[in-house]
């Protein structure tokens, strides 16, 4: 059974944006200095998860375009894995 095709909303690139963009918003705030201590740990907790999300779709993002770019040389092209952040 194939994968139905993924809404541009469920798109790496779509989860990346959301993820460095929620990401920023976190930094911001711990930069502020107007979080208690518990709300800043929180807030460091978020923003690592956030991180390791953007990373993620990153090594994914590079692992297509390295897929691409071996078109010309299939004997040296690695399979793709697409892996969930979650």
């Amino acid at each position: 059974m194939s994968k139905a095709p993924k809404t541009p909303e469920s798109s790496p690139v779509a989860a990346f944006e959301k993820s460095l963009e929620e990401l920023e918003q976190v930094v911001s705030a711990m930069e502020r200095g107007e979080q208690s201590l518990d709300e800043s740990l929180a807030a460091y907790e978020r923003g690592i998860a956030l991180y390791r999300q953007c990373q993620s779709a990153l090594e994914q993002a590079e692992q297509r375009v390295s897929l691409v770019n071996n078109a010309a040389n299939p004997e040296q092209q690695t399979p793709f894995r697409e892996t969930d952040a979650d």
